[in-house]
């Protein structure tokens, strides 16, 4: 049975406030209070399963999960994009940002026309320089052809923008289990690049690092939106980086706002603390522990293109029908996936 986060029993919130020992029977401590604790914030129109369900995690431990259902079409809650400017005298308004050694810029209409000597080369044309126009993907085919590994040459020296609206009726409703009662591990763990890291709270995957140096090798430009996701063909609109679009209005941490949550069930917060200062003390994943929070993540600067840089625990996973088993899943990059250099199809499973 399913049904709307926010009426998730107090039940499961009195066993996360006790912390001594979750359904596995494994001593959880102040972790579990973080961990299980998450499914409150999920937005409207995600669902949580009412229960918990039984799962088995990429190190094979078997423990408990939230079973979270993901709508393909569904209010993602901020504005979604813009990307590509149409003309080189478009300002940032009418744009999206780019992302490129640990900065953001704007991919504007300067931008674009400055690529060459941004990338020092003179192969850059992404525009008309009589008429100022940007090359730019305006259909669904014409995304197609060009955010495949192979991109097709009629589209190379293009802005690479796939609006939503071309995919809102082929994206499906996607079901996660990620665990209600996080462990660290004694050695952090590399996330699934094709998988993904997380959920933001308003649904929308967090995922890992866009391939810029595929992108850019075939003299195309794949900008995000100002919140830091742009859309792929096979799973819709997705982060490569986290800004305040999709914090969670509870503000009361001193953590900052919260964004979403791990594979690995902990919690991500922001790039910095609710007074402005920066997290302390974290770690390669970017992870820290308090007396609040437990051990929880902050999200590294956009500019980093990267949100985490690993995960601390045993992960949950993307699920199909009523197994869910992620210590089975499929060894390497899908065809045409992103570890082949573009915006390719996910691994089912």
């Amino acid at each position: 049975m399913l049904r709307n986060v926010t009426l998730l029993t107090a039940g499961l919130l009195i066993l996360s406030a006790c912390g001594d020992h979750g359904p596995d029977g494994h001593s959880h401590d102040q972790d579990a209070n973080t961990g299980s604790r998450i499914g409150t914030f999920f937005s409207e129109d995600i669902q949580v399963a009412e229960e918990l369900v039984p799962c088995t995690l990429t190190d094979k431990t078997e423990t408990q999960c939230y079973l979270i259902t993901v709508p393909g079409k569904r209010e993602i809650g901020h504005d979604l994009g813009p990307w590509c400017p149409r003309n080189i005298e478009d300002t940032a308004e009418d744009s999206g940002i780019w992302l490129d050694n640990n900065k953001v810029y704007d991919a504007d209409g300067e931008f674009i026309a400055n690529l060459a000597t941004f990338y020092s080369d003179d192969k850059w044309q992404l525009y008309n320089p009589e008429t100022g126009e940007v090359k730019v993907t305006d259909s669904k085919d014409a995304c197609l052809a060009a955010a495949r590994p192979d991109v097709d040459p009629e589209y190379q020296n293009y802005c690479v923008e796939c609006a939503p609206e071309y995919f809102e009726d082929d994206i499906p409703t996607q079901k996660y289990v990620i665990p209600a009662f996080p462990q660290k591990l004694d050695k952090a763990a590399k996330f699934d690049a094709h998988g993904g890291m997380g959920l933001a709270f308003n649904g929308v995957k967090m995922d890992a690092p866009a391939p810029v140096d595929a992108i850019l090798g075939a003299h195309t430009l794949a900008p995000f939106d100002d919140c830091g996701g742009h859309v792929n063909p096979f799973v819709g609109y997705h982060y490569h980086a986290m800004t305040d679009c999709a914090a969670h209005e509870d503000s009361s941490s001193p953590n900052g706002k919260l964004l979403g949550v791990a594979f690995d069930g902990f919690t991500v917060f922001g790039q910095v603390n609710s007074d402005g200062s920066q997290p302390e003390g974290l770690d390669s994943c970017g992870g820290h522990s308090d007396e609040i929070d437990g051990y929880h993540y902050h999200a590294a600067d956009p500019g980093k293109n990267q949100i985490l840089g690993c995960l601390s625990g045993a992960q949950g996973c993307s699920v199909e029908g009523d197994t869910y088993n992620c210590s089975v899943r499929p060894k390497g990059p899908p065809p045409g996936g992103e570890g082949h250099g573009k915006m390719g199809p996910p691994p089912k499973g």
